[in-house]
Formats: C-alpha cells, sequence, structure tokens
C-alpha cells in the first residue's frame, strides 16, 4: 500500500511536469493580406517583405520575377524581370531582404552561379558571378535544400553570409566582389562522410543574423536542430528541434538515401524537414517546420513556442518576415499575422 500511496501522486506529477514544459499550441489567424486580386497575378509568392517606406517586396520564384506592392495595396508593379542579363533574374535560388533597403538574390542563368544585390526599387548595385567548383556542376534545389551550389543567403551589412561555398564549412561570409572573408561552422557529423553529396544534402541549412549579431544555422535536413554562433564565428551552443510534433518525422527518418536523377546529375534525395526561419525583433529564433509547426525558441536556444498559421487552411510558412508593430509576413499566400 505504500508503495502504491507513493508511485500515484509521483506518476501525476511527472506527468503534470511534462505537459508544464511542453508549450501549447497557439492558433495563429491572418489579421490581414495583400489582396487575393493581386497574390493572383503571381505564380509562387516565396518571399513578402516590407519595405522602409511601406511598400512591399514580392519574390515569385516560379514567375521568376519580383514585384513590388503600393502601401495601399492597389497596385503591382515589377520590379525585376525574368532574363539571363544583368540586372534581371533567371532559375533563382534564394533572396534576401535587407534593412538597408537592399535585397539580394541568387540565381544561374548559364553554367555559372550569379548573386546580385538591388536598392528595393530594383535599381541594380551590386554583382558577381561564381563558376561551380565541379565544371558542368548542375544547381539543384529541393526544397529549402540547394545541391552543387550556393544555398541560402542572409545580409551580414555590406555583405552576405551564404552556406554551400566550402565542403568543410557550414556558412561563408563573402564581400559584393564574391570575395571570401571567412568561414563560419564545421558540418555536423552524417555517418555519411564517404559519400561527399549526400553528406553535404544532410548538412543544407539556413544562415540568419540575430539581432545582437550573432549568426544561427538552421539545419534543414535530416534530424532537425542548430547552432548558434558569436559574430566572430565561435561556436556557443547546438539545439536538438524536438517536439511532440516531430515525433513521428524523427522516427520515419531514413539510414540509407535513395537517388534522383535529372538529366546526367544523379544526387541524394533528401526532402526538407524545415522550411524556413528568421530571428524576431526581440531575438527570437522562429522555426516553420515541413509539418505544419514553428517552434520559437529564445536566444538561449529554450523553446518556448509553438505555433500554428492558418490562412485559407492550416499553413506551412514558406518565408517570415517581421514588420513594424508585431507584425509577421508570411508566405504563401502574403498573409499579415500578429506575432505576439
Amino acid at each position: 500500500m505504500c508503495l502504491k500511496r507513493f508511485w500515484i501522486p509521483l506518476a501525476t506529477s511527472l506527468l503534470i511536469a511534462t505537459r508544464a514544459t511542453t508549450p501549447a499550441v497557439e492558433i495563429l489567424t491572418p489579421t490581414g493580406s495583400l489582396p487575393p486580386g493581386l497574390v493572383g497575378q503571381m505564380r509562387e509568392p516565396a518571399a513578402f517583405v516590407e519595405t522602409t517606406d511601406g511598400r512591399f517586396v514580392i519574390f515569385d520564384r516560379r514567375a521568376q520575377q519580383i514585384y513590388s506592392v503600393d502601401a495601399a495595396k492597389t497596385r503591382l508593379t515589377r520590379l525585376v524581370d525574368i532574363g539571363a542579363s544583368d540586372g534581371e533574374i533567371l532559375r533563382p535560388a534564394a533572396f534576401a531582404y535587407n534593412a538597408n533597403r537592399t535585397f539580394t538574390v541568387i540565381d544561374q542563368p548559364g553554367d555559372y552561379e550569379r548573386v546580385q544585390t538591388f536598392y528595393d526599387d530594383g535599381t541594380p548595385l551590386s554583382r558577381f558571378r561564381r563558376w561551380p567548383v565541379q565544371p558542368g556542376a548542375t544547381r539543384v534545389s529541393v526544397g529549402a535544400a540547394t545541391f552543387r551550389g550556393l544555398g541560402a543567403v542572409a545580409p551580414l551589412g555590406r555583405n552576405v553570409l551564404t552556406s554551400g561555398i566550402e565542403p568543410g564549412a557550414l556558412m561563408s561570409e563573402v564581400d559584393s566582389d564574391g570575395h571570401v572573408v571567412r568561414h563560419i561552422g564545421q558540418p555536423r557529423p552524417t555517418g555519411h562522410e564517404t559519400d561527399p553529396l549526400l553528406h553535404q544534402a544532410l548538412n543544407a541549412g539556413l544562415p540568419v543574423v540575430s539581432t545582437d549579431g550573432s549568426i544561427y544555422f538552421v539545419f534543414v535536413t535530416g534530424t532537425p536542430m542548430f547552432r548558434k554562433y558569436s559574430s566572430h564565428g565561435d561556436l556557443m551552443f547546438e539545439r536538438h528541434i524536438e517536439g511532440p510534433e516531430l515525433d513521428a518525422t524523427l522516427q520515419a527518418l531514413p539510414t540509407s538515401w535513395p537517388t534522383r536523377r535529372i538529366g546526367t546529375l544523379e544526387f541524394p534525395a533528401v526532402p526538407s524537414t524545415v522550411t524556413t526561419a528568421a530571428i524576431d525583433p526581440k531575438g527570437a529564433l522562429w522555426i516553420s517546420l515541413a509539418e505544419p509547426f514553428t517552434y520559437v525558441y529564445d536566444a538561449g536556444g529554450n523553446k518556448t513556442r509553438t505555433v500554428q498559421f492558418r490562412g485559407s487552411g492550416l499553413m506551412t510558412p514558406t518565408s517570415f518576415f517581421f514588420a513594424p508593430g508585431g507584425r509577421l509576413l508570411v508566405t504563401p499566400g502574403c498573409y499579415e499575422f500578429s506575432a505576439y
């Protein structure tokens, strides 16, 4: 009897403690959006940001164009058109908006990669070209992952952070002339180091610069996790992204990976487990999972919130942008939510 009386309260207290440490799921519904008539003119809005003068810039990945919408949300204007010429974009892979009213696009108009920076009115500012390490190598983007090419990009002052330049580093800082300033972070162990392309695919990720200058790297394939580095590039900590919403995904991760073929290129079919990530004005890291959930972590790496977004239905965000007044701009759909 003593054992029974002792065990029941203990089990109950453990259950209560477990529930207390698991954030309840918050459902966020839109507080606004671009008019459906404007959104319907675009094929795949993959980034939706607000400029300092109240306009909106939208990156349409599938149409290979960049648009502007006026502050009144009445008119859609093309800023950057499709094309191989400098000042145009072709086969774009990544887009990033900078607080200094510029945005950067990585594309591949030929057998080289191009990084272009524009003012937010579409005027070209700078560009450089980078030839693939292997002659004839082809860029392949699958969700948030990129193989054999520059990956995601994040502004860092006048320079940019990008993944995918150096196989021995997670991120590289590049200046406006295309010169590598430094490498940051070591790839994580994958157990597939003898297969360089698979090892690289399982180290694909998103660089994110925090409000205090620290740098996050969010792995987007394989086991979900992120690392935080100081502004000098020193590793501060590493966290696994875990929660009951991810249990089935983690259990289903394979130990061997099939391959796909595009033309003469064969590459590992590694799906993304993370779709996007961003830092809010309070310094919290928001990570959107391939499952329709978003986890929010404080500056110490502690999970504080679990969020779901509902537009016309349950959403898996593909981009975040934090606008003034606690507003969060999200694609697809070009919705606005209240972040707090």
